[in-house]
């Protein structure tokens, strides 16, 4: 047994470890397993989605091969362990990008479809799920399913978004982007309050595919909401271009920071800094896809900057059509609370939605927060603010970021969740549904 943490590092539970064999000889290998196993892919759950505390972790990354690459239309067949940023290096450079990408390419393909990732074009691409084409479902049993929107449709519904917990996805295959560079006009746009934000956020949703925004989580008032906007759109390639492979990670955090260095004084400094570091109110510009998707991927173990008692995320979605009160409520209880977020960010979803049942996005207004792990007082705001999210009609509980809802607050958030329950793996478990299902088995 060996000690595994989540990208939050919130738990360290104690797992054996088995890595996945070849793809021919996952029937007999699943068959040899005990219950309970969960497959897990790079591990960048925040969470305990992808933990399976005294039980058997299945390492999927060996699945790491690319079976097809259709290059005129864009679609691409790959096993389940292929990360993201394998995928970037294979089809950038022949003109393809990824139809909905998360904030870190460090994630596998199966990943992305278990907890149906959503990136910054949410209003125009939906989710990773909504590009899946098919893919083929292996049971504990030995059952092989093909699944696609015609095909097992149900048990295609119920893998994507489902935390891994249905089966083994073995390959999958899903659509890409067309794209003239690698490159992204930007503009990044300093708002003054969440009024302006969100007039913003209108002006931008015909014209950017590409939008999310970082805010204050310190100011009140009427500076409530404050922040940076960050829009963009694939760009044609300079006259000067040639392509160039992504540079290798420089930078890393080296050890884990003492607790004390993240509070209250070193962050309203942060915070005062980011939102002041670009001198004029818009900025535009044109930047490689890499800093503009993936901007921590470039800091290596940046979660150490949270000490050795980790971090929670908490991500919720409310309506924007209720006159932006609830997301007003739930900013302002945040910046009078006395706690100290980290990294705030502020986005809104379109009405596209998503095949997987318990998919997380929805039409709204998305809060993200990641807040330092100050004990039971950051316990008790989140639970605060889950019921605030509740009476407004919204959802609280990303899977993928989740890592102390309760099963109250879960089972209200969704509802969907018994009717998936019929389609668990016997074999398979996860302390996040355990948790949140209020079963122990």
């Amino acid at each position: 047994m060996k000690d595994f943490q989540s990208w939050g590092r919130y738990f360290n539970y104690r797992h054996e470890i088995r890595r996945m064999g070849w793809r021919f000889s996952a029937p007999a290998m699943l068959a040899d397993l005990p219950a309970s196993f969960l497959p897990v892919g790079l591990g960048r759950s925040y969470g305990d989605s992808c933990l399976n505390d005294g039980g058997i972790l299945l390492d999927m990354t060996p699945l790491n091969h690319f079976l097809a690459f259709d290059r005129e239309n864009g679609l691409l067949r790959c096993e389940a362990g292929v990360s993201l940023e394998e995928i970037l290096k294979i089809i950038v450079p022949h003109g393809w990008f990824l139809s909905v990408t998360p904030g870190t390419k460090f994630v596998t393909v199966g990943g992305a479809i278990a907890n149906d990732v959503h990136g910054k074009n949410h209003g125009h691409a939906g989710t990773f799920g909504m590009h899946v084409t098919r893919f083929e479902l292996l049971r504990s049993d030995g059952t092989r399913l093909l699944c696609s929107p015609t095909e097992n449709a149900d048990w295609f519904r119920a893998t994507i978004g489902g935390l891994g917990l249905t089966g083994v996805i073995l390959w999958a295959e899903f659509k890409l982007k067309k794209i003239e560079s690698p490159f992204i006009d930007e503009e990044i746009i300093k708002f003054r309050n969440l009024d302006e934000f969100f007039e913003i956020a209108r002006e931008s949703e015909a014209g950017y595919e590409h939008t999310v925004s970082w805010i204050d989580c310190f100011a009140h008032g009427d500076s409530l909401g404050k922040g940076v906007f960050l829009r963009g759109n694939n760009t044609a390639a300079p006259t000067t271009y040639s392509y160039q492979p992504p540079k290798p990670q420089r930078l890393a955090v080296p050890f884990t920071a003492p607790n004390f260095a993240l509070n209250n004084y070193t962050m309203r400094a942060f915070n005062v800094l980011y939102y002041e570091k670009n001198l004029r109110k818009i900025v535009r510009g044109t930047v490689h896809y890499e800093p503009f998707f993936y901007p921590l991927d470039a800091i290596g173990q940046w979660n150490r900057i949270y000490g050795n008692r980790g971090f929670m995320q908490y991500q919720c979605i409310v309506p924007y059509d209720d006159g932006f009160r609830a997301i007003r409520a739930i900013i302002h209880k945040i910046a009078t609370s006395g706690l100290t977020p980290f990294l705030n960010v502020l986005k809104t979803f379109g009405d596209k939605k998503s095949p997987g049942m318990l998919s997380f996005p929805r039409k709204g207004v998305t809060l993200a927060i990641d807040f330092p792990n100050q004990g039971q007082a950051t316990l008790d705001l989140l639970t605060e603010i889950d019921r605030m999210v509740l009476d407004s009609g919204g959802i609280a509980g990303y899977p993928a970021k989740d890592s102390r809802m309760s099963a109250e607050f879960f089972k209200a958030f969704f509802p969907q969740w018994e009717a998936f329950m019929e389609f668990i793996d016997p074999k398979i478990s996860s302390s996040f549904w355990r948790r949140v299902t209020g079963n122990s088995e």
